[in-house]
């Protein structure tokens, strides 16, 4: 039998070996699970803010460079526009010249087949002259005129092949404006979707990701492959993250699949053989869908851990995933720590006594972190709320600088400067 003091009445209880045993588990479970329950509902509520966070700076992002395509697509259509009036003038002139040049070439033979006529008439008029003389007159001009016609004809082929080079070459320009139009549309630049979001990765590897791995899915004995996969190891060899990526381009597209939740089970797939914890679908699928054009879209109510984005969210995933698998291995981390650091109460078989005071050490020092993380979450919030507030009042203060700006005047900077009036006067009037 052992003796139990109670720490705040002050009576002693009896109790059995097995009913002591029994107290020891139920204090320790009702503790650990309470502090358990705690940090999991602070992992949950970090984990939303950090993907808040991410999904604004992703979409943040994404306006700057919708904004920016705007503006070359603005700069294409403009040169199009430009090259497409350039060519309508010039076919107008070529068509006026080549009708000018047929006219004059008329008028020419016509006045030869005149001169024929007449010098016919005088042939026959002027007896005295000879008729071989007159023939051969007859004949020159015929050649004249024969050769003037050739010379039109020549002139008239060489201007429609001048004209046809002119306007294939203009066909030419627009068909680059055009493809050009098409590829920055895309941002691919004359890549594959799979080339651009390789090139991205390896832009950023070595300052992002130096210690990750990301190669092409070459292993097909399952009967089936993705395209990429992302992978990455804590200090201690432990997998992190893994993430199978499927890119899917409008080329892509077949008869049969042409809508992103086409791919949505053969990837799924994939993830499952290859072992990886996400599945991410980089697509330029219906591009006209507002709900794949918003950024990041998660699917996982059709299969889990599985989202949906375009090429220009492709680095913000990676991202937002690994940041998201740091904190959860940081805090997986904390709790193996705080389950070494409370005793296995089962082994103790001393006095109650030196139980308390080891417990109450562990929970102690438990409820120091727990307030600290709690003053630094306070302290993270303070400066966000002085930062939204500074952000405020200096839009404030550009918006009431613009208004005096537009309200400015010369008659109003010229008021109380009697010199300046004189001088803007003077230059009015002259």
């Amino acid at each position: 039998m052992a003796e139990i003091k109670c720490p705040h009445c002050g009576q002693v209880f009896q109790i059995d070996e097995s009913g002591y045993q029994k107290l020891i588990k139920e204090v320790r479970d009702v503790e650990f699970h309470k502090e358990l329950e705690e940090r999991a509902k602070q992992y949950e509520e970090l984990q939303k803010k950090d993907l808040l966070l991410a999904q604004e700076k992703a979409k943040s992002d994404k306006e700057r460079e919708l904004a920016s395509m705007k503006a070359q697509m603005d700069s294409y259509k403009s040169k199009l526009a430009e090259q497409e009036s350039k060519q309508a003038l010039l076919l107008q002139q070529l068509e006026a010249k080549k009708d000018a040049e047929i006219i004059k070439a008329k008028d020419e033979v016509k006045d030869l087949e005149h001169k024929i006529d007449s010098l016919s008439k005088v042939a026959e008029a002027d007896k005295a002259k000879s008729l071989a003389e007159a023939s051969k007159k007859v004949i020159e001009l015929q050649n004249e005129v024969s050769l003037v016609k050739k010379e039109a004809e020549l002139q008239r082929k060489n201007m429609e092949e001048a004209h046809a080079t002119e306007i294939k070459q203009k066909d030419d320009a627009i068909a680059y404006y055009k493809d050009l139009k098409l590829k920055a549309s895309t941002k691919m630049l004359g890549e594959t979707l799979e080339q651009h979001c390789e090139i991205a990765f390896n832009q950023i590897r070595m300052t992002a990701f130096p210690k990750a791995y990301f190669e092409k899915d070459n292993d097909a004995r399952t009967g089936s492959k993705g395209d990429y996969i992302f992978k990455e190891d804590t200090e201690e060899g432990a997998e992190l993250i893994s993430i199978m990526f499927e890119m899917k381009n409008e080329a892509d597209q077949t008869a049969t699949k042409h809508r992103n939740e086409d791919f949505f089970k053969e990837l799924d797939k994939d993830r499952n053989e290859k072992k990886c914890e996400y599945a991410v679908l980089v697509s330029t699928l219906e591009s006209d869908s507002e709900l794949y054009n918003a950024g990041i879209v998660d699917v996982s109510y059709r299969y889990p851990k599985m989202y949906v984005i375009r090429p220009q969210c492709f680095i913000p995933m990676i991202t937002l995933l690994r940041n998201a698998a740091l904190k959860s291995a940081e805090y997986k981390n904390e709790l193996a720590v705080v389950k070494t650091q409370n005793v296995d109460i089962s082994n103790f078989e001393g006095e109650l006594a030196e139980f308390q005071e080891k417990f109450g050490t562990n929970f102690r020092l438990a409820s120091e972190k727990f307030q600290k993380a709690i003053d630094e979450i306070d302290k993270t919030i303070d400066h966000l709320q002085k930062v939204r507030e500074a952000l405020v009042g200096s839009e404030r203060n550009l918006r009431l600088a613009n208004d005096k700006a537009q309200d400015l005047s010369i008659k109003k900077l010229t008021r109380n400067n009697p010199t300046m009036k004189a001088l803007f006067e003077e230059a009015a009037k002259k």
